[in-house]
């Protein structure tokens, strides 16, 4: 694997499974960093190579699944696994549903553990350049004028020059110049590229009330881009 190595972040109350769990990962040569509370873990940016949490259900105050729900809501794709001494099945089946890679109840084979691990990080190791590709997309949308951004969503929409310039009340010279513009800082190179792109962005899903929020507020207001 090239690149940064991959991390296992460890998350649990409890100091005896930290460094059980700590000792076994470094063992067979992964990186590990550990936590003891769910806010100590909040307060840590996420590192940026590949990297997978392994997270007790059952916690003082937030407990796992609060947190992963939390992760989801923040657009947070980190692949997670669930260990816990007190699962049931309506807490692993929440679990599997909020996207957990795999979900162990104590004690566990320390072999099931790593291959949980296994399949999480090669999970966010593909994950991780399509999210920095929709990083740039989303930048490269913010950089764009709201004049341009309107005129790509019409554009991306299929309407043609003239449309967009009496919708916009333009000359159909400035809608070709915001065009241009806009292609130009999008990096696309053809319309079938900038329409592309909009879709990724989530500009097409509901074409008019996105068009809005486009010119409100940037591609930051509209949630992760698709892949």
């Amino acid at each position: 694997m090239t690149g940064p190595n991959p991390v296992v972040l460890v998350l649990d109350d409890d100091v005896g499974v930290r460094e059980a769990l700590q000792g076994l990962l470094k063992s067979v040569g992964l990186q590990v960093i550990a936590f003891a509370s769910v806010e100590d873990f909040l307060a840590v940016e996420r590192p940026a190579g590949p990297a997978c949490l392994v997270l007790d259900v059952r916690m003082p105050g937030k407990n796992g699944l609060d947190l992963l729900d939390e992760l989801n809501r923040r657009d947070i794709g980190l692949p997670t696994i669930f260990i816990t001494g007190h699962g049931d099945i309506p807490m692993s089946v929440r679990a599997m549903k909020a996207g957990a890679v795999e979900f162990l109840s104590k004690p566990f084979r320390d072999q099931d553990l790593l291959d949980a691990i296994q399949t999480a990080v090669e999970r966010d190791s593909i994950r991780r350049p399509l999210e920095i590709a929709e990083e740039a997309l989303r930048r490269r949308f913010n950089g764009l004028t709201a004049r341009e951004r309107q005129v790509l969503v019409l554009v991306a929409q299929g309407l043609l020059n003239k449309q967009i310039a009496a919708d916009l009340d333009l000359s159909e010279i400035t809608v070709k110049v915001h065009r241009g513009q806009a292609m130009r800082k999008m990096n696309a190179r053809s319309l079938a590229d900038l329409v592309l792109m909009a879709d990724r962005l989530g500009l097409l899903m509901a074409p008019g009330a996105r068009a809005k929020e486009a010119l409100a507020q940037g591609a930051g207001g509209l949630g992760r881009a698709r892949t």
